[in-house]
């Protein structure tokens, strides 16, 4: 199974790059992780909502360009569907089990997906109604894409 996670905007603390570095190298017994960082765009203070938008979809091309097109695309929206870890396991699973060897993980920007990245997930998770910074939100889903690894393989892991 090859992963790739997506994010808009780079790692800027170390403590964050440390807890990424340690989940690849856990990831790295069960998965290919391939982790691609688009450069975010300038937000001005007080923008008007169609500067956010054209924002959005500046940080949208780039996203999908680096789509692969076979891939199941899960996207990280707070719109989305809030599951448990076993859940996501199961998911993740069975995407493997239905014959796609990819899947591609979407961490947006700070304003948020625009909607021609939404269009083009094939799921919408959430982890939770509030807003998390970005950098962090990369941290917790590699730990739970290793959780659900774990969890695949009928492994223990702290509950």
């Amino acid at each position: 199974m090859k992963i790739d996670l997506i994010c808009v905007g780079k790692i800027k603390e170390k403590f964050y790059t440390m807890a990424i570095d340690e989940y690849s190298k856990r990831l790295s017994r069960y998965i290919k992780l391939n982790i691609i960082e688009v450069q975010d765009e300038m937000t001005p203070d007080n923008a008007s909502d169609a500067m956010e938008d054209i924002i959005k979809k500046k940080e949208a091309e780039k996203i999908l360009k680096n789509i692969k097109q076979d891939s199941y695309v899960i996207t990280l929206e707070i719109s989305g569907e809030m599951v448990d870890s076993v859940k996501l396991s199961k998911k993740i699973e069975n995407i493997g089990v239905t014959g796609n060897g990819n899947i591609t993980f979407v961490i947006g920007g700070s304003l948020g997906l625009h909607s021609s990245v939404s269009d083009r997930s094939d799921y919408k998770l959430s982890f939770s109604k509030m807003t998390f910074p970005h950098q962090l939100m990369r941290v917790v889903l590699l730990e739970q894409i290793y959780r659900s690894y774990r969890i695949i393989n009928n492994e223990p892991y702290h509950k």
